[in-house]
């Protein structure tokens, strides 16, 4: 048994899985594909088009939370960054492995207050809030100062545009032998050239349709 499969972190999640499915963005529906697929990839525009999908929970799947589950245990981590907190479900998976791992620090970024505030409710519902500390506001600020100085595991799920900027934020305190898992990467050409590049430092591969697997090797 694991503090992912037992009350209370189990149930909850079901429950807060069952939320995600119903929400909707009418922010989202009043906006034409190409609108919308134009905001998505902006670097200038990205705080428009997430102001615009607060409402939707924009979760990874359960089997990537298993996933950030099992990459945490197996590689002992014990601090982690997560840029893109959302409601929290990524984060509850995240420090249900800390927490199984015998303890840690998980730092997570949002800058949607209402999200931040609901996440905090879910990760203490969970008893897990002691293990995670909340940083509100833009990832390019919060994450600019005060961090660990080794880091061990990286789940990129924010703004895709921002994706290789977060890397290189986070890159001098990348532990050898980190883990950097990106949620829909794809959306970040930049990003997959640099993880995938030869000499980068970087050992990557998509791990699925929607998740590209890094590993900081040097």
């Amino acid at each position: 048994m694991t503090t992912l499969t037992t009350a209370p972190l189990a149930p909850l999640l079901d429950q807060l899985f069952d939320e995600a499915d119903k929400a909707t963005s009418p922010g989202l529906a009043a906006l034409s594909e190409a609108e919308r697929d134009r905001l998505f990839h902006s670097k200038a525009e990205y705080r428009n088009f997430y102001g615009l999908v607060k409402d939707l929970w924009l979760p990874v799947s359960r089997q990537t939370g298993e996933l950030l589950y099992m990459l945490t245990r197996s590689s002992g981590a014990r601090v982690i960054v997560e840029f893109g907190t959302s409601f929290g479900i990524s984060t509850l998976y995240l420090a249900a492995a800390l927490r199984d791992n015998g303890g840690g620090r998980l730092i997570t970024t949002e800058f949607e207050p209402e999200k931040v505030a609901k996440a905090r409710q879910h990760l203490q519902a969970a008893g897990l809030a002691d293990l995670v500390e909340f940083r509100q506001g833009d990832a390019l600020e919060t994450l600019g100062d005060d961090l660990p100085g080794s880091i061990d595991l990286v789940l990129m799920d924010g703004a895709k545009s921002l994706y290789l900027e977060i890397l290189q934020i986070l890159e001098g305190r990348l532990r050898q032998g980190a883990i950097i898992i990106a949620d829909d990467a794809d959306a970040c050409p930049e990003y997959l050239g640099q993880v995938r590049a030869l000499g980068s430092g970087y050992m990557s591969t998509p791990f699925s349709e929607d998740v590209e697997l890094s590993l900081r090797a040097a």
